[in-house]
């Protein structure tokens, strides 16, 4: 495993096992499989619905605490300084742990500036090791950076070889801002898997499509959480620490790029993408 420096000092793994859309047994076993594979990052959510089974999970594996970096991220229902004190207590909570190594806020909607103040004052008492955003634009980490007293440490955005935001991962990076790629391998979309240029790559190192999507991101400076159900696949995607991609192939996964989000605006949302996230709520 590699791993990158945050702006605080803090050690974080580049890849971590992503634990979206998984929940109940599978969940626990999940979060097992990963750990088992040589996973030592996982990263969760408030609306994943699924901390209390990885706290399980974790207890049940034979790993220590301190050798975990756990992320888990501020739903926008709790989008307000006491919200996200609350929320960060519950996760806490339902993870079995005394501290959290990151926290992000989840999505640009909802009271942000409070939220954030209370992530800082939770920071400040040792509560959270790191705190970043997710899915925010260039223009709204720029204030975020001028007016608070620290600034995000990671910004968590969709990046994939068919919306790479090649302008705003280089501004981010300059500010001193980890960009992490949710969706490395597009859930699949558009055929990526079998893509010509990808496969290409894939043959000329002996690697597997995954390998190369994930060396890419690596290549350019982004952390990434990739997801798989199958343990053979967890492991398989941690081998991407022994080949490097040429320019020349670099730039030909950069002509995959269509500037298009495959899942919604989400750091410039629409009317219809904030009333989805207002109306996508978790039981407390």
């Amino acid at each position: 495993m590699e791993y990158r420096t945050l702006s605080n000092g803090v050690v974080m793994p580049v890849l971590g096992y992503g634990m979206a859309q998984v929940q109940g047994p599978e969940a626990v076993q999940a979060v097992k499989d990963a750990i088992a594979a040589g996973y030592r990052a996982i990263d969760t959510a408030v609306i994943y619905d699924n901390e209390a089974e990885i706290g399980q999970g974790i207890a049940e594996a034979n790993v220590d605490r301190s050798d975990l970096f756990l992320t888990t991220k501020v739903w926008v229902q709790d989008m307000t300084y006491e919200g996200a004190k609350a929320s960060v207590a519950r996760s806490l909570e339902l993870l079995q742990t005394d501290y959290l190594d990151l926290v992000l806020l989840h999505h640009p909607i909802g009271d942000v500036w409070g939220a954030w103040r209370a992530l800082e004052e939770l920071y400040g008492a040792g509560e959270i090791r790191a705190i970043g955003v997710s899915n925010f634009s260039p223009a709204l980490l720029a204030q975020f950076i001028a007016l608070n007293d620290i600034a995000p440490m990671v910004n968590q955005i969709e990046n994939h070889p068919f919306h790479q935001q090649v302008d705003k991962v280089a501004y981010f990076q300059e500010q001193g801002v980890l960009v992490e790629a949710w969706a490395p391998f597009a859930e699949g979309m558009h055929d990526v898997f079998h893509s010509p240029i990808l496969t290409a790559i894939a043959d000329n190192h002996g690697k597997s499509v995954g390998h190369v999507i994930l060396r890419w991101l690596l290549q350019r400076g982004i952390s990434t959480i990739p997801k798989s159900m199958k343990p053979a696949r967890m492991r398989d995607n941690l081998n991407v620490f022994d080949f490097e991609l040429t320019e020349p192939e670099m730039a030909a996964i950069a002509t995959m790029n269509t500037g298009e989000t495959l899942f919604g605006g989400s750091d410039d949302p629409d009317v219809a993408h904030v009333e989805k996230m207002l109306n996508w709520t978790v039981t407390h």
